[in-house]
């Protein structure tokens, strides 16, 4: 055809499925953020693990007089509290950031979805008037083959 590339059907439809299964970046971005999640979440606890393995030592200690008994008690609810909320908190940073960057990367991938749709849709109308060129000069060779053979005697 007229300097245009003649790709087969399949193949145009293998390039096709191709566009669409390729993850993109942004979607491992956001694997990662989430095993980052995961590790916080492991380090959270290991220092909420800590500070309570603190607390009990210093309640052990304290328990060897009678009148610290209370404070030491009331020491280790604070500390409990505080590494709770410290780990309550670093939950939820970690979770919005995941959350954050799961959204940007389900944009990305529906904009690259949508750019290949475009992409896809041109390439088929290109190929479409192509096909419609080839169709018209199949018809006209027709019709010019009939003509002479009604001109001609029988």
């Amino acid at each position: 055809m007229g300097g245009g590339a003649v790709i087969s059907r399949q193949r145009l439809l293998d390039l096709i499925d191709r566009m669409r299964v390729a993850v993109p970046k942004e979607v491992y971005d956001a694997r990662e953020v989430i095993e980052k999640r995961e590790e916080v979440l492991a380090d959270a606890g290991a220092e909420a693990s800590r500070i309570i393995a603190r607390a009990k030592a210093e309640v052990e200690e304290r328990l060897k007089e009678t009148e610290v008994v209370k404070a030491s008690e009331e020491r280790a609810r604070q500390l409990l509290a505080q590494a709770q909320e410290r780990m309550d908190e670093l939950s939820r940073q970690a979770e919005a950031q995941a959350a954050a960057r799961l959204d940007d990367a389900q944009g990305a991938a529906r904009d690259e979805m949508r750019e290949a749709d475009v992409y896809a849709l041109q390439t088929l109308n290109k190929l479409e008037g192509e096909l419609n060129e080839f169709i018209a000069t199949v018809r006209r060779g027709i019709d010019t083959l009939e003509r002479r053979a009604a001109e001609r005697p029988g």
